[in-house]
C-alpha cells in the first residue's frame, strides 16, 4: 500500500469540494483497501465519508430509497425491504459474509470493482486496470467470466449480486456533484465495456452516490433471487437470476427479470419478460421463457457450460415463487 493523504470532510458540499482525479471516497471499505493492498488502486487522497448523513431507509412515500450509506445487514433486515422487496433482501443476504455485510455499504457494493483474477494481479496486463495493455482472460483462465456483453478489450464479470436485485426492478441512484444533484436508471449506470472498459460506471469526477431509489411495486412482494456458486459462503456468482412476477391466478402478467455472472454488468432480459407474460404459470412456460435468455451469448474456451446453468437458473428462480410462502 502506498501513502496516502486522509480526510474526514464536515458534510456531503465538503465531500464534493474536496475530491478530485486522485481521490478516493471510503465507506465500508471492504472493496477499497482490498485493492489499496494490492496496489490496484493507490489513491493519493482518501475521504472518509461515513459521518455524512446519507443514511436511511424509508418506505412511507411509496416506492423505497435507501441511504448510500446504510449497511447491507441493515437493509437485508429491514422490514419494509423483507416484506416489500424479497428479492433485495435475499441478493444482499447472500452477497458475502455476515461480517462483510455488517461493514460494507450500499453504495460500495453497487461500485465495488470485478473480481476477475487478471484485474487483482498487477503483474498482468489489464485493460481495466491500465487501459490498452490487453485482456488476457479472453484467451486465459476464463471459467468465471462474462458470456454477455462481452468485448475484445475485456470480458469481466459485474461482482454485485445487489445490482442485479436493482436493474429488476428499475431502481435509480442519486448523485451529487460540483453541479449539483442528478438521478441515472441504474441499468444506464453500467456501460458495457466496448473499448473502454476503464470506464466502468457513470460517476462523474468528483461525484458521489448519495442514495438507491426503487419505485412502487406492489408485486414484488413475489419477488427472489437465486445465487449459483462454486461453494455455498463467501463467493461469487457463476450465475444468478432475480425474478419477480405478477400473476392473476395461473396465468403470469408480468415480470421482471435479471441476471448475474454471466455480464459484463447486471443483465436485464426483456425478451424473457415479454415469454412469460400472458403465459400460464409453470414449468414448461419458464423452460420456454429460459431458452429466450441465451440470445447473444458468447462463450469462452472456459465457460461454455455458461448459457446453459443461466437458463437452469432462471427455471429454478421461477419454480421457488410457486412455494408456498
Amino acid at each position: 500500500m502506498r501513502e496516502f493523504r486522509f480526510d474526514r470532510p464536515a458534510d456531503v458540499g465538503d465531500a464534493v469540494r474536496r475530491s478530485g482525479s486522485d481521490t478516493a471516497f471510503l465507506a465500508g471499505g471492504t472493496t477499497l483497501v482490498d485493492l489499496m493492498k494490492l496496489e490496484v488502486m493507490s489513491p493519493r487522497h482518501v475521504l472518509d465519508i461515513n459521518r455524512l448523513p446519507l443514511r436511511g431507509i424509508d418506505a412511507t412515500g411509496g416506492g423505497l430509497r435507501i441511504g448510500a450509506l446504510e449497511r447491507m445487514s441493515d437493509v437485508a433486515a429491514d422490514p419494509h425491504v423483507r416484506r416489500g422487496y424479497p428479492v433485495l433482501s435475499r441478493a444482499l443476504e447472500l452477497s458475502a459474509s455476515g461480517q462483510l455485510r455488517n461493514m460494507a455499504s450500499i453504495g460500495g457494493n453497487l461500485l465495488q470493482r470485478t473480481r476477475c483474477g487478471y484485474f487483482r494481479d498487477v503483474s498482468t496486463p489489464c485493460n481495466k486496470r491500465q487501459p490498452g495493455s490487453g485482456c488476457p482472460a479472453v484467451e486465459g483462465e476464463n471459467r468465471t467470466h462474462a458470456v454477455l456483453g462481452t468485448s475484445d478489450s475485456c470480458v469481466a464479470t459485474h461482482p454485485s449480486d445487489l445490482a442485479v436485485a436493482l436493474v429488476a426492478l428499475d431502481a435509480k441512484v442519486r448523485l451529487r456533484g460540483r453541479d449539483g444533484t442528478r438521478t441515472v436508471d441504474l441499468r444506464d449506470f453500467y456501460p458495457l465495456p466496448g473499448d473502454t472498459p476503464h470506464l466502468e460506471h457513470d460517476l462523474r469526477p468528483g461525484e458521489l452516490v448519495t442514495e438507491v431509489v426503487v419505485p412502487p411495486l406492489d408485486w414484488a412482494t413475489r419477488s427472489t433471487y437465486l445465487k449459483i456458486r462454486d461453494r455455498q459462503s463467501y463467493e461469487f456468482a457463476l450465475s444468478s437470476a432475480a425474478v419477480a412476477v405478477r400473476r392473476v391466478g395461473d396465468t403470469i402478467v408480468e415480470a421482471r427479470v435479471a441476471v448475474g455472472g454471466m455480464g459484463t454488468r447486471p443483465w436485464r432480459l426483456p425478451a424473457v419478460e415479454k415469454a412469460l407474460a400472458g403465459r400460464r404459470a409453470g414449468e414448461d412456460t419458464y423452460a420456454t421463457a429460459a431458452a429466450a435468455a441465451v440470445e447473444g451469448a458468447r462463450p469462452l474456451r472456459h465457460n461454455a457450460f455458461k448459457p446453459e446453468l443461466m437458463k437452469r437458473t432462471l427455471i429454478r428462480a421461477l419454480l421457488e415463487l410457486e412455494q408456498p410462502r
